[in-house]
């Protein structure tokens, strides 16, 4: 019963989310108590910021009270919509990702083991790395997740200190 509640919501959820111009990252309906929880996630080219949250949150609930005065999985006040976007520890896994983190600093592993460098590149085939031994193209299908890597300041390349 829980994978047709899921199904339904996000045969809700993903066209609105969708028509916002944000891809639907991740969906989770779990219960807690009483009252369902549905988690949204949504990410977009050029990142999201919290207005951006708070309408696609304002149109995906008007969204599921609007199916559940027509029959839906819960009763309009049982559940709690939470909506958010993602961190920077969420795996790459998609190529929107890997293009969303062009320029940032990764760790994938790459079959021989994980390597960590910055993603110059990245289109619908694969990715390109810049590495200490310098350019790889790396196809999807040979790429392992990734995982941004956390940088707090990022030297230009030039000596910053002079004299």
């Amino acid at each position: 019963m829980a994978d047709l509640a899921r199904e339904r919501i996000q045969a809700v959820v993903e066209p609105v989310v969708t028509e916002q111009g944000y891809d639907l990252e991740e969906l989770k309906v779990s219960q807690a108590g009483r009252r369902t929880l549905v988690r949204v996630m949504v990410d977009r080219d050029g990142g999201v910021d919290l207005d951006a949250i708070a309408a696609v949150s304002r149109t995906v609930s008007k969204a599921l009270d609007s199916d559940e005065a027509e029959s839906g999985p819960f009763s309009t006040s049982s559940y709690t919509l939470e909506v958010s976007s993602p961190g920077v520890d969420r795996p790459l896994t998609l190529p929107r990702h890997w293009r969303r983190n062009i320029g940032r600093k990764v760790k994938v592993d790459l079959g021989q083991g994980a390597v960590t460098g910055r993603v110059t590149a990245a289109d619908e085939n694969g990715v390109t790395l810049d590495l200490a031994e310098g350019h790889k193209s790396v196809a999807y299908r040979d790429l392992g997740s990734g995982r941004v890597q956390l940088e707090f300041s990022r030297s230009s390349g030039k000596n910053e200190r002079q004299g």
